[in-house]
């Protein structure tokens, strides 16, 4: 099986909507998901298998007061239950953790609930 992992285009933003809905249900707009992937600073990364988005994750950074060079943080992940445990879910953080280096964070951090 190989797995494609990249940063998410406006022509992604269907697919994410319905990835989202199965990860939280809030409910998001294509509009929404479109403006985000343009305007924001967030880093969206996907997993593609056979042309399908079957993942996704999030990532920012910042910069805080309490240290002298930028934060990051993996916000988000998803990956559906059918490619769950074949290796999506690292490959995504490496990919995030990859960017965010490549805009000199320094320190990243990543919160999981208790069930995961």
């Amino acid at each position: 099986m190989t797995i494609n992992i990249r940063l998410a285009e406006k022509d992604d933003a269907e697919s994410l909507v319905k990835l989202n809905d199965e990860f939280n249900g809030v409910g998001i707009t294509v509009t929404h998901v479109t403006e985000s992937i343009q305007n924001s600073n967030e880093l969206i990364a996907i997993a593609e298998y056979d042309d399908s988005i079957v993942g996704f994750a999030c990532a920012q950074s910042y910069a805080s007061f309490c240290y002298n060079y930028l934060q990051g943080e993996i916000t988000e992940m998803y990956v559906m239950e059918a490619f769950r445990r074949k290796g999506i879910a690292e490959n995504l953080v490496a990919f995030l953790e990859e960017r965010l280096k490549l805009q000199d964070v320094k320190s990243i951090k990543i919160l999981t609930g208790i069930s995961n």
